[in-house]
């Protein structure tokens, strides 16, 4: 049954394949807790679902704004 939501797009998915912004924690660039800042700035939480789509979407996002603040 699909019961679980993505907070970006609103579709409905598994609850096996829910994604949040702590995947981020495992990537080398931004670190965590910048990652951490950003999504609250946007509003997202630690704990909010995404889908495999979306959440790959905001991590694209959230590299490239990381990149420009290097700058």
């Amino acid at each position: 049954m699909k019961n679980a939501q993505c907070k970006k797009c609103l579709n409905k998915f598994f609850e096996k394949e829910i994604y949040t912004i702590q995947q981020f924690q495992y990537r080398e660039k931004p670190p965590y807790k910048w990652s951490l800042d950003y999504f609250k700035k946007n509003g997202i939480g630690e704990w909010d679902s995404f889908c495999e789509k979306c959440l790959l979407e905001y991590s694209k996002e959230s590299l490239e704004s990381w990149n420009k603040s290097q700058i």
